[in-house]
């Protein structure tokens, strides 16, 4: 689903409300710093439009014959639907979408190929617009102001890399066709490594203003 036909989504559970409760909220968590746009649908029903940004944050990985390095970064929209039956505790579900990749660079382990170059590329999630599902505390949408936390699973898909090598200024044309031609292998086992990592977990917590 494209970012356009999110936003029209979100809009259009919007435009059912009456003129109920409506709020903003900011946040942070593990998807970053984020903000939020909320609307009353019933009286345990509510909708949100929201936006999350991290940039370069650390992550590490390794495989047996390479360590990576690699910056984190999010860029990412959501819109979701939070059922309150009991009180200000509720589930959430929706989607979110976005450019999130972890841009990586890998020295080789063996001393050999080290001095050969280095293999760089990036890491993107599986599906670039996941369903979400979680339970949370207070709504976007309510009046005055509050707080909120929301914690939760993406469910993503395994991420899949994409590699490309480079040769290092004193490598000799051997060593430089050697780590071109194992940058394939390498990237099927960094894919194998980060295979697993098919649910990105959610957990933040911010501030409402509700009107």
């Amino acid at each position: 689903m494209k970012l356009s036909k999110i936003i029209s989504f979100a809009l259009a559970i919007a435009a059912t409300g009456s003129a109920g409760a409506a709020g903003i909220g900011v946040r942070a968590g593990t998807n970053g710093l984020g903000a939020d746009i909320g609307w009353g649908i019933a009286p345990t029903l509510s909708a949100r439009l929201g936006y999350s940004w991290l940039d370069n944050y650390n992550v590490d990985v390794n495989t047996t014959d390479v360590n990576y390095s690699g910056k984190l970064k999010i860029s990412s929209v959501s819109g979701l639907l939070d059922w309150s039956p009991l009180g200000p505790f509720r589930i959430t579900a929706g989607i979110t979408s976005g450019d999130n990749k972890v841009d990586v660079t890998g020295v080789p382990t063996n001393a050999a190929a080290s001095a050969a170059g280095s293999v760089s590329g990036t890491i993107k999630p599986g599906k670039k617009t996941a369903p979400y599902l979680g339970f949370g505390y207070g709504n976007v949408a309510g009046a005055g102001v509050n707080f909120y936390f929301d914690i939760g699973v993406i469910f993503q898909g395994s991420p899949k890399s994409t590699l490309t090598a480079t040769c290092g200024p004193t490598a000799t044309p051997a060593q430089c066709s050697s780590l071109q031609n194992s940058v394939a292998a390498e990237q099927i086992a960094l894919d194998e490594k980060i295979s697993k990592y098919k649910y990105y977990p959610v957990a933040s917590i911010g501030i409402t203003i509700g009107f």
